[in-house]
């Protein structure tokens, strides 16, 4: 996968993700689901979005991109990103779990 690319499969959660994904017990759970299947859930995405109905209209266009980009990755390529996002929710809990102490 082109780094582009990921780079802009990643924008909206990079500019938005802190808010929209505020008070979720697992964050990282909640994007892959959105990326788990052979296509992107919008459906999902929308009823993340719809929690945070002031963002909507900003991150919905950056999100629709981002799923089209994400069905025309291939396989390989799609589960790349997942264990991008398993990766980096290691990374935040420490390997174990555990939340990281810096």
């Amino acid at each position: 996968m082109a780094p582009a690319t990921l780079s802009a499969i990643a924008a909206p959660l990079r500019a938005y993700g802190a808010v929209v994904l505020e008070g979720y017990e697992e964050p990282h759970a909640e994007v892959m689901a959105l990326v788990w299947g052979p296509r992107f859930d919008r459906e999902h995405a929308l009823r993340l979005l719809e929690r945070r109905p002031g963002y909507v209209p900003q991150v919905l266009h950056e999100v629709q991109k981002a799923a089209d980009l994400f069905d025309r990755l291939a396989d390989a390529e799609r589960d790349r990103l997942r264990s991008l996002i398993q990766r980096h929710r290691s990374l935040l809990l420490g390997g174990d779990n555990r939340p990281a102490t810096h």
